[in-house]
């Protein structure tokens, strides 16, 4: 064996390090204790826990990858992806509340935003003080980001903004928005700009929550900007660059989806087998039946290879390398398998599966959301083709 592939053997490393075992211990012990008893409770009301995010915020949860001198915590996104995988195993609202605020709206403001702009939004972010709102998606357009409609024309010192936004999370309960906006509706992708916006400025409408299928405690709404006034200072990154930044905020957000979906299926598998041990059939536990282990051994097989893609991409990240593809594989894969781990879940619990006694009908409603949300499976495979066309030099 050659001194190159033996050093590179050496560089291998599956361990976590004692900061990303600490902080996964700390919000697994806060899962456990704070989470779970009431996350039941939390569903079937459809509240957003404001209670709950000010004691994840006073714990350092809602701002866990952010830089320290920003308000964060300083942990690196592996980091990230096991407190989310950690809270999204018993209650993913919580860990899409906590996610798509620290990723997506804060992400976006750490990504593109001035030292300024950072010392005035990012900092009562990142620790927990104020809810993030990232506006991309309109009623007209899903999946193809760049044909936005909402408006931002200059006038004076000022930019007024016009237009609608759809399926925002944290979008009535948030303080801080970050909306993307045309500022040269001629150029395309290149005539798109993001907008810092507080919640209180005059013109700022967010509608009702929604009603979903699922993520029930997590806050959905539409937000209406009816010509308002975005001071020059709040232009986030450069005029005419937001889509590019987006497409960056979209590719660490779904290494965040990614862990979500990780969460998800790891809690499916847990409950099962559980139940499969506790469940007697013709005298014995229906888990000892090789019908009930193959589906509980496929499970945790794919578990454990969607972590590990999953975590292969937060490390690329964290090493600066692209990550890309990589935030879309384990997006896909994670995404595509909460659904299915949640969905034998509830066939291995049988007809207490389908009630609400059992926490598995609920990971199948939520799960869903994880092969939709910050691309689909289908755009998740454009992505990933044509960076394989890129790879092979196509």
């Amino acid at each position: 064996m050659s001194t190159e592939v033996l050093e590179s053997i050496k560089k291998l490393n599956f361990d976590y390090s004692e900061d990303q075992q600490m902080i996964r211990d700390a919000a697994r012990e806060f899962a456990g204790r704070y989470v779970a008893p009431t996350v039941s409770e939390r569903d079937m009301k459809k509240v957003f826990p404001h209670e709950l995010i000010e004691h994840l915020a006073d714990q350092g949860f809602m701002g866990i990858n952010h830089e320290e001198q920003y308000g964060g915590g300083g942990f690196d996104t592996v980091s990230f992806c096991l407190v989310i995988e950690e809270f999204a195993r018993w209650d993913a609202s919580l860990a899409l509340t906590i996610a798509s605020h620290t990723s997506l709206g804060a992400g976006h403001i750490a990504l593109a935003g001035s030292h300024q702009q950072k010392e005035k939004y990012l900092v009562p972010l990142a620790k927990g003080e104020k809810l993030a709102g990232w506006c991309l998606t309109e009623p007209g357009s899903g999946s193809d980001a760049s044909g936005l409609k909402t408006t931002a024309r200059k006038e004076g010192d000022k930019w007024i903004l016009n237009g609608t936004k759809i399926f925002i999370t944290q979008g009535s309960v948030g303080d801080t928005y970050v909306v993307l906006a045309k500022t040269d509706p001629g150029k395309g992708t290149k005539g798109i700009s993001g907008f810092i916006v507080e919640r209180e400025w005059k013109g700022v409408q967010p509608g009702e929550p929604m009603q979903k299928l699922g993520m029930n405690s997590s806050d959905t709404t539409e937000l209406v900007f009816d010509n308002v006034e975005v001071p020059e200072e709040n232009l986030l990154g450069e005029k005419g660059k937001g889509f590019i930044d987006t497409m960056k905020v979209l590719d660490s957000g779904r290494i965040g989806i990614g862990a979500l979906s990780v969460g998800i299926a790891r809690g499916a598998l847990e409950e099962s087998m559980k139940y499969s041990q506790e469940r007697q059939q013709f005298g014995k536990p229906v888990g000892s039946f090789q019908a009930i282990e193959h589906k509980l051994v496929q499970m945790a097989t794919e578990i454990e290879a969607a972590r590990m893609m999953v975590h292969r991409a937060a490390w690329l990240k964290d090493q600066g390398k692209p990550y890309t593809k990589e935030a879309s594989m384990g997006k896909l894969m994670a995404s595509e398998l909460s659904v299915r781990a949640a969905d034998e879940a509830v066939q291995i619990h049988g007809g207490y599966g389908y009630t609400k006694e059992y926490h598995v009908e609920r990971f199948l409603r939520d799960a869903k959301l994880m092969t939709i949300g910050e691309g689909t499976s289908e755009i998740q495979k454009v992505i990933i083709a044509r960076e394989l066309r890129k790879d092979f030099g196509y």
